[in-house]
């Protein structure tokens, strides 16, 4: 594991007034990210904080499935506990989605997300096929068609 990351890679606004808008808790993969209030479609719901690195420095790391590629110079390692975000699940019919806005990456609502509701997102191709796999895939839509 890497050295501990500088409070300013962690601090969000965002996240600091949301917080109590959404809490961590038992989910079908694990832990999920659960809604305590209603987000609005094209809301922000969290920001995905981290130590950001640079590709050098994702280059040697072997296992960590919590890294958001920003841009080409830049990924966000978000392991930490404090970032809030990573407990978000994937699903392949997610009710949020990732954008990266002005080098930081946020989840979003793509549709009206109630109290209750687990937030989940698509984490790409990519990941998918390395981590997940169609067969392996834990999430709701998935689940109903087996």
């Amino acid at each position: 594991m890497s050295a501990a990351v500088p409070a300013s890679d962690i601090y969000s606004e965002l996240n600091e007034k949301n917080k109590h808008r959404v809490k961590a808790g038992k989910s079908y993969a694990g832990l999920g990210l659960f809604a305590k209030d209603t987000f609005k479609k094209g809301e922000k719901i969290l920001e995905y904080v981290g130590k950001r690195l640079t590709n050098k420095e994702v280059e040697v790391i072997t296992q960590n499935k919590y890294l958001f590629e920003i841009n080409s110079k830049v990924t966000v390692d978000g392991s930490t506990r404090l970032n809030t975000a990573r407990y978000a699940n994937h699903s392949c019919k997610p009710n949020a989605e990732a954008d990266v806005i002005r080098g930081h990456a946020y989840l979003i609502a793509k549709k009206t997300i109630k109290p209750g509701d687990e937030i989940t997102w698509d984490y790409g191709k990519d990941y998918f096929d390395e981590h997940i796999t169609k067969d392996k895939c834990l999430c709701a839509p998935c689940k109903a068609k087996r």
